[in-house]
């Protein structure tokens, strides 16, 4: 199995959940806590990536980041090199499309808590910061582990978006999923079987994880 691929694809999963653990928590709990009814079309859009095609989130973000683009010639002033077949690429292509796949459980998780919880922390005198942090986390852990799992078990075996975004760069865009690929077009059917079992096994226990913690805490 190819070794470089898989320390860079636990690092693209590791980054990707992080990222999507600092500004998912935020806004799932404001999807779920609050009351406008234009909640129902930010839902919607951040759910997009549940239904749309891996490669058509991959050209629309070549369509916004390339180098003549005013994302990508920022990127290019700021960074010197191009969003488009670099880590960061995959990185920030990578953090949209899983987006819903880590905020659907952290909404889930905070919509089960009993708002009398809440509504007693602010009585005392917390503030909102405060009652979330201490009060509606605490609370809403099991679904924020359930997110962060799915997330980072997603990362790791994306291949169209990684594929259409990162190209296959060795050390710079080559995942395990790319790399199995690469395998099978070579015909190296043994490397590819180690990497597919691998991948299989990794997708099993995360799985089972996720579902052990949701039917602990009645999450579905």
């Amino acid at each position: 199995m190819d070794t470089t691929a898989l320390w860079l694809t636990l690092k693209l999963a590791t980054l990707t959940t992080f990222i999507l653990l600092v500004f998912g928590l935020p806004l799932a709990w404001w999807l779920a806590t609050t009351r406008w009814r234009g909640r129902v079309i930010v839902e919607a859009i951040v759910s997009l990536p549940l239904v749309l095609p891996p490669t058509v989130i991959g050209f629309y973000f070549l369509m916004a980041t390339g180098p003549r683009t005013r994302i990508g010639a920022t990127y290019e002033e700021w960074f010197g090199g191009t969003l488009p077949f670099s880590f960061a690429g995959i990185l920030m292509a990578s953090v949209i499309f899983n987006m819903p796949f880590v905020l659907r459980p952290f909404i889930v998780g905070f919509s089960s808590i009993e708002r009398h919880y809440l509504e007693a922390s602010w009585g005392l005198g917390a503030s909102r910061m405060r009652t979330f942090f201490r009060v509606a986390l605490p609370l809403a852990w099991s679904g924020v582990l359930s997110g962060m799992v799915l997330g980072f078990a997603h990362t790791v075996g994306e291949f169209g978006v990684i594929l259409m975004v990162g190209g296959n760069i060795p050390g710079v865009t080559r995942t395990l999923s790319i790399s199995l690929y690469d395998d099978v077009q070579a015909m190296h059917y043994e490397s590819a079987a180690q990497t597919a079992l691998w991948l299989v096994g990794f997708a099993f226990l995360s799985l089972s994880l996720v579902m052990t913690i949701s039917r602990r805490y009645r999450l579905i």
